[in-house]
């Protein structure tokens, strides 16, 4: 018989710990690659979180996610968020705890380190400087909104009340 010729029945087989060397290698593909770091603030008014739709102009348009941004060469993860919701929100952050962190693959692209902190205490007044719209929301309607694959992890532990 030639190849592929055969009954179906004895074409194909199931090697052991396939399934698990697949995922190994997944990981090890995910892991030794180089990770952008990204620093992301969770700011909360009256039990509503701040959201920010990203500009049409922008990579990702329109998907929402939370301010914030990567980091710069000699940054830290505070020093960085700082930076943002300056630039951002126009305002200062002065204290905060990081509360999530989180790797994800963006296939194609880039892997990323995602920091979330709470932010506790900032003066100014919140405003838009940078994106599409910003709003507060209530935490069981995040999962309605669009939003970076990145942040589906973080957004999964607010709905359910394991963060806040």
């Amino acid at each position: 018989m030639g190849i592929g010729l055969r009954a179906p029945e004895y074409r194909t087989r199931e090697l052991p710990g396939l399934e698990e060397r697949k995922k190994s290698l997944k990981e090890m593909v995910t892991t030794t690659r180089a990770s952008t770091p990204v620093a992301a603030a969770l700011l909360f008014h009256w039990n509503r979180v701040l959201v920010c739709q990203r500009k049409r102009s922008r990579s990702f348009p329109l998907m929402w996610g939370f301010p914030g941004g990567k980091l710069e060469s000699g940054e830290d993860y505070w020093a960085a968020l700082q930076r943002e919701l300056k630039e951002e929100l126009g305002i200062d952050a002065q204290s905060g705890r990081e509360i999530f962190r989180h790797r994800h693959f963006y296939p194609g692209s880039v892997q990323v380190e995602i920091r979330f902190f709470r932010i506790d205490t900032y003066s100014g007044v919140v405003a838009n400087l940078d994106f599409e719209q910003i709003r507060w929301a209530e935490p069981r309607d995040l999962e309605k909104l669009d939003f970076l694959e990145a942040d589906r992890p973080l957004i999964k532990k607010l709905v359910s009340g394991e963060l806040s």
